[in-house]
């Protein structure tokens, strides 16, 4: 895959990202992971999504040991993680609640702890995981700029961020924001309805498209509107002599949006990167769409 600019002012990264958003119940999450690292990068995928707690607060740590005991270089990887969302976890009995976080001193702690577990010296993108309206804003974005004039972050990031959120966070900072991560399939297109995939566009940078196939219900789902966008899919997907999930992700390509792939199954990765040989044409797209809206 040829790199492409993630915003004007962010980094290169792989057209389709990998993220381990959904790695909480993988079994042999360490075998799992180097299985899907190695499939990743076989495909052109060298952009990493984390998160201190994905994987039960464990994938970040998995990676580091795996990439470390590789021959992979790190300047040849892209490492997106976050903070933010704590969750309840039996190495955090402390936490009662899953609840938002995003107080200079848990920003702090947690990308010391990133590094250390990712064996880094930088993150290429570091990201708010949702904001926290009772944390001092105006401290949260110091603290976020200090860590890029440090060198320990290099870009910053957000995750489902309201445009009025979004438009918030960069009123204090000094630096751009250059990813929002935000939930949009063909099942879910709410991100591109409520003007969140517009103003992405408008500050220059590309949707990071989280869930891409639904978590499997576009090729399962049996809703009404799973079935009708599934039906639709198939029906193009023979034009173009493609599986339906390369589809679906090609339908988010040609709006301009970046997956952010989290399945485990090899089949599923490789139908995600098949969608980047698909140009849908443009009356295709819009059929799509009125699918999944039912029109």
């Amino acid at each position: 895959m040829k790199k492409i600019y993630l915003s004007d002012a962010g980094p290169k990264v792989s057209p389709a990202i990998y993220g381990f958003y959904r790695w909480q119940e993988v079994d042999n999450k360490a075998k799992a992971m180097e299985s899907t690292i190695n499939l990743c990068l076989e495909l052109g995928i060298n952009t990493f999504d984390h998160a201190d707690i994905y994987g039960g607060y464990a994938c970040e740590e998995l990676f580091g040991n795996i990439i470390a005991n590789s021959s992979i270089k790190r300047e040849d990887l892209v490492l997106f993680t976050k903070c933010g969302v704590v969750e309840p976890h039996a190495s955090r009995p402390d936490v009662r609640i899953r609840y938002n976080d995003t107080s200079k001193e848990h920003i702090l702690k947690s990308v010391d702890n990133s590094l250390k577990k990712l064996r880094t010296d930088y993150i290429d993108i570091f990201l708010l995981n949702n904001l926290d309206p009772i944390s001092n804003l105006e401290e949260t974005a110091l603290t976020l700029q200090r860590l890029k004039e440090s060198g320990k972050v290099k870009n910053i990031g957000v995750v489902n961020f309201s445009v009025f959120q979004h438009q918030l966070l960069a009123s204090y900072l000094k630096t751009p924001i250059v990813s929002n991560h935000v939930e949009l399939n063909l099942l879910n297109t709410a991100a591109l309805d409520n003007g969140r995939v517009d103003y992405s566009k408008q500050r220059y940078m590309r949707p990071l498209a989280s869930s891409p196939l639904a978590a499997g219900q576009i090729a399962t789902g049996q809703s009404e509107q799973a079935i009708r966008v599934r039906a639709k899919l198939k029906e193009i997907g023979a034009k173009y002599n493609a599986d339906q999930e390369s589809i679906a992700v090609a339908w988010l390509v040609k709006l301009g949006a970046l997956p952010l792939v989290g399945t485990t199954s090899e089949q599923r990765i490789r139908n995600i990167a098949n969608a980047f040989s698909i140009e849908l044409d443009h009356q295709d797209w819009y059929e799509l769409y009125n699918a999944s809206r039912g029109v």
